[in-house]
């Protein structure tokens, strides 16, 4: 975990007093969302999910820092994984059930008055992206459901050159991360003997490829997983806090909504 990380407020270690006495109009909710599918041989199903939660604590504390309250939710790590299916562990969702679920939980956190609901999102599977999108569309009144998709602009931008290049699954991007937050999950003996894979899966998915094999990942992954590090992953999380804390800014109304 990083250590900037470590005082973000987690929803789900607070009693009901204490979440009733949050200033809850001004309080945003981060929602931490990832996947529990094939992440190449050497890092675990959880990947998307570790990804998401760093990510969310990373906002949470930047949008504090900018007189923004913040909590952190419990990480949603069910959604659509159809592009690693054909891979044991991948457990893979409905579009239609995630959009539902991230909307039944907007509207529980308006009826107690929260502010704002901020999607942390890192899995990059269309499908999963739409439902999200749908949520955010269909987002009760009252409550700003915000959604930075990494795979528009200007977010991915701000990303590094193997996420931009498409080839960023289980790779070099990803791995950093997660020799942050969860080291002892990283089979690092054989991560550091993998080849590099430059297949895009972005140009693949654009292609009308729908699965990693289709796409030329065969062990499922794509880019560069030797190359990934610890420093690296800390800039990337630092990255991802700072796109979804301003996304949520720019939401509410720019900086003056503080």
């Amino acid at each position: 975990m990083i250590p900037d990380a470590r005082e973000a407020r987690q929803l789900a270690e607070m009693t009901w007093e204490e979440a009733r006495d949050l200033d809850r109009g001004r309080t945003v909710a981060v929602l931490p969302v990832g996947a529990i599918e094939a992440h190449g041989p050497h890092l675990p199903l959880s990947t998307d999910c570790l990804i998401a939660e760093a990510m969310a604590r990373a906002a949470a504390e930047r949008l504090e820092a900018r007189g923004i309250p913040a909590v952190v939710l419990p990480v949603l790590p069910y959604t659509r994984a159809g592009f690693a299916s054909g891979f044991p562990g991948t457990v893979s969702a409905s579009p239609g059930a995630v959009t539902a679920l991230v909307g039944d939980i907007a509207r529980s956190l308006h009826g107690q008055g929260f502010r704002a609901l901020a999607i942390a999102n890192a899995h990059l599977d269309p499908e999963h992206l739409a439902s999200l999108h749908a949520a955010r569309d269909a987002g009760p009144d009252g409550i700003e459901v915000v959604f930075p998709d990494l795979t528009r602009r200007p977010w991915g931008g701000r990303l590094t050159e193997e996420f931009k290049s498409g080839a960023c699954h289980a790779g070099r991007f990803e791995g950093s991360v997660v020799l942050v937050e969860r080291p002892d999950l990283v089979r690092d003996e054989l991560r550091r003997e993998l080849p590099a894979n430059p297949r895009s899966l972005s140009a693949a998915i654009a292609e009308g490829k729908r699965t990693f094999e289709d796409a030329g990942g065969p062990r499922a992954y794509f880019g560069d997983p030797a190359a990934a590090s610890a420093a690296e992953g800390a800039r990337t999380i630092a990255a991802l806090g700072e796109i979804l804390a301003d996304a949520v800014v720019e939401a509410l109304g720019g900086p003056e909504a503080t």
